[in-house]
């Protein structure tokens, strides 16, 4: 499964910046060994359910730290038997833009 996820501390910082508490949360993402990668608007991370999810909540957990509520957006695609699909699916697309 691909599972993309963003996650905002709900306070914190005065100035409105989230950059060290979603620092953390991906530190914990990219620290868990599955393929994973980060973007403007959301972290992607792909693996079985138990081991994506476990990676989830430890995120949550992080950015929990520096704030008593967290928001956290998730969009999931289950495809068993694929594996790969970080990559492969963006191929696919740029394959079709070539042709």
């Amino acid at each position: 499964m691909i599972v993309a996820f963003s996650l905002s501390p709900m306070s914190g910082d005065p100035s409105g910046s989230v950059t060290d508490a979603v620092a953390a949360a991906v530190r914990v993402v990219r620290e868990s060994g599955l393929p994973c990668e980060t973007n403007a608007m959301f972290t992607n991370i792909e693996g079985e359910w138990d081991e994506v999810m476990a990676v989830v909540k430890r995120a949550v957990d992080v950015v929990a730290e520096v704030s008593p509520r967290v928001g956290l957006v998730l969009k999931a695609d289950i495809r068993p038997g694929y594996e790969g699909q970080l990559t492969a699916k963006v191929e696919r697309v740029e394959q079709a833009l070539r042709d």
